[in-house]
């Protein structure tokens, strides 16, 4: 690998935590940003991770991350928000004001490569806010950094170890006598952290992907009700699953907002009125896309051992959600 010094943003978040791994064990010095170092204490101890205290959102902040380093990589995402038009505030900061700056900053700093995660589904037109902020941030990041050394990068739900996807049915199972499912019928095509990390690894190097958008998603395709049943079954905990009509389970949404920590949103909802699928080859660069049914029992297995651990404790911990 060519690239030697990475700044890593969102780097102490699930996709990044594995990404730091990955990069690390391939000798590349990491400078990884967050607000909370605690959040990144499991990183700190990675031989060429540097876990610094700073706000991404502060501009003279991201010029000194900026420096001297052969690729930035924004992994920053939030998955609610409260309502807005057209997409919420928290998302409007995190997918399109951050990304901004973070692309700017290395404009600035002479940075040739950029890696920006965006996700599939991202659309100006699309039904949530979160995928049009996500796409808002696309075309944000392409303005201020240009085409040359950027690349794109649009996973679909990402499952693995840590996840707060199938973790998160896994742990409702477990909880819950039956499982009240919103756009159980939805299509998705789940993508394994590894491979996600194995493509963003190949485009670091890779001329071609430069000015490219690149799709990720997994083998096949599920409906969201078969990978409930699914999370459930690995659990231990196999339940009867009950689809509910959109308006019902947009007030349970509406009173779930409520929470600290919410485990789903009306703009949760919206998103699901249409499947998550890619549109042609699940992985570039040749990279085997691996099966849902090889990976996930490894550690869902782990939420059948923890019965007693809380999913609402686990989604307040991590500060994350499954979309």
């Amino acid at each position: 690998m060519s690239i030697r010094r990475v700044l890593l943003v969102g780097g102490a978040g699930f996709i990044g935590s594995h990404l730091a791994h990955a990069l690390s064990a391939r000798g590349v010095e990491l400078r990884i940003p967050t607000r909370r170092v605690e959040r990144a204490r499991h990183l700190a101890l990675l031989p060429t991770a540097d876990v610094v205290g700073a706000d991404v959102s502060d501009p003279v902040a991201l010029d000194a991350l900026s420096r001297d380093v052969d690729a930035v990589i924004n992994l920053v995402g939030v998955l609610h928000s409260p309502e807005g038009v057209p997409y919420g505030p928290a998302f409007a900061q995190a997918h399109v004001d951050i990304a901004t700056r973070v692309a700017e900053a290395a404009k600035r700093n002479g940075v040739p490569r950029l890696l920006h995660v965006s996700a599939l589904g991202a659309a100006a037109d699309a039904p949530s806010g979160y995928q049009r902020s996500k796409a808002a941030g696309e075309a944000a990041v392409r303005g201020a950094f240009g085409t040359a050394g950027l690349s794109i990068l649009r996973p679909s739900v990402v499952f693995g170890p840590g996840d707060s996807f199938l973790r998160l049915f896994a742990q409702l199972a477990r909880c819950l006598p039956v499982l009240p499912l919103a756009g159980a019928k939805t299509r998705f095509q789940p993508v394994y952290v590894g491979d996600v990390v194995a493509v963003m690894l190949r485009a670091l190097d890779d001329a071609t992907a430069q000015g490219q958008c690149l799709t990720l998603a997994g083998p096949q395709v599920y409906t969201l009700e078969e990978l409930v049943d699914y999370a459930a079954r690995q659990a231990g905990r196999p339940r009867r699953i009950i689809a509910l009509p959109e308006g019902l389970a947009m007030l349970q949404a509406r009173l779930m907002e409520l929470a600290p920590a919410p485990l789903m949103s009306r703009d949760n909802l919206r998103s699901l009125r249409q499947d998550n699928i890619a549109p042609g080859t699940p992985l570039p660069y040749g990279v085997t896309a691996t099966p849902l049914e090889a990976a996930a029992p490894r550690y869902l297995a782990e939420v059948s051992a923890r019965a007693g651990y809380s999913p609402f404790r686990t989604r307040a911990r991590r500060g994350e959600g499954w979309y």
